[in-house]
């Protein structure tokens, strides 16, 4: 097991059980987790949980994944929030996309779970980094 400490990871995904096992595995590693299904309950829990990341899956109804990701990256207060892209889309123009959008890793469902673990921690170093070269 992960000594992890009392990291925060949110899980969006409408694929509940998908989004249920991926914030039960990350629980075993040690972080602490959250689970919405949709992205405006994503965005909801996104300021109620206050995450250091954010498992997003892209392919929602509604307010899709680079939605969220855009509407959290446009308010300061979740600039040190890590996005991974957590979808089974792995094209050149969603790749793009998801770059352009402000996510700092992209995982491609299905993904086994060193992956995943692998991913959030170079999401958040990444967040850190950019953070500590844009602080005066």
């Amino acid at each position: 097991m992960d000594q992890t400490t009392n990291k925060r990871i949110l899980v969006v995904d409408d694929n509940s059980e998908a989004a249920d096992i991926s914030a039960e595995l990350l629980e075993l590693h040690g972080y602490q987790t959250a689970v919405a299904y949709a992205g405006l309950p994503g965005l909801e829990a996104a300021r109620t949980f206050q995450p250091d990341a954010i498992l997003l899956d892209l392919g929602m109804p509604g307010m899709d994944g680079y939605q969220v990701a855009a509407a959290l990256r446009a308010v300061p207060d979740f600039d040190q929030v890590a996005l991974i892209a957590f979808t089974a889309w792995g094209d050149v123009v969603t790749r793009q996309r998801v770059i352009d959008t402000g996510f700092d890793d992209h995982v491609i469902k299905p993904a086994n779970l060193e992956r995943i673990l692998a991913a959030v921690r170079h999401a958040m170093e990444k967040r850190e980094q950019l953070l500590a070269a844009a602080a005066p």
